[in-house]
């Protein structure tokens, strides 16, 4: 069986895309950044936390990940409020930001670790763009305070990468995790690759 040690809604429907349907158990961890800790390693960091920190049985698998924004190595995380939300796409828009999703695979023989990073470029946008989208909602529990595959899609003018990696997975790239170290033979329902 494969556990996804997430809530994100998002994550359980790229998985279930591919014929992907994961016990979910979402590990309660402290994910704010140490001292001093760089943007790739805090991510790769808060993937292997969740994973350990996630209860499993004999011969259960463990999926677990972690997106971040990233623009000129600082962490945008997620807007406490419309103010923040405004702020972090106020920086964003006419710029170009990396997305990086740190995957941390927990199975009987170990952890297998990745990390997909890719480059969005998002248009010039004036304070009213800025506070429709604000007042969408939409923002909301998404890292940078965007989500490209919403509304926020018209704000985006390439990817440059995984596109499932900025909405939250890089599904490609977990679909060969799974399959290079055994896992699909648990994820995988009947009638879907494996």
């Amino acid at each position: 069986m494969l556990v996804l040690a997430s809530a994100s809604p998002r994550r359980l429907e790229l998985l279930a895309r591919v014929g992907v349907e994961p016990v979910v158990r979402p590990p309660d961890i402290d994910e704010r950044p140490r001292p001093g800790e760089a943007p790739r390693a805090y991510v790769a960091r808060v993937a292997a936390d969740k994973a350990r920190a996630c209860p499993r049985g004999a011969g259960e698998w463990v999926l677990a990940a972690d997106t971040i924004v990233e623009l000129d190595g600082v962490v945008l995380g997620k807007a406490a409020d419309d103010a923040e939300a405004a702020a972090m796409l106020g920086q964003l828009l006419g710029r170009t930001h990396t997305v990086t999703t740190a995957v941390c695979l927990l199975g009987p023989d170990g952890a297998h670790p990745l990390a997909v990073t890719s480059e969005v470029d998002m248009i010039a946008a004036g304070p009213a763009d800025i506070a429709a989208y604000v007042a969408s909602g939409e923002w909301r529990g998404k890292a940078g305070a965007y989500a490209v595959q919403g509304i926020a899609a018209a704000l985006v003018r390439a990817i440059r990468g995984s596109v499932t990696n900025v909405i939250g997975l890089p599904l490609a790239e977990v679909v060969e995790l799974l399959r290079a170290t055994g896992a699909a033979e648990v994820a995988f329902h009947r009638g879907r690759p494996a």
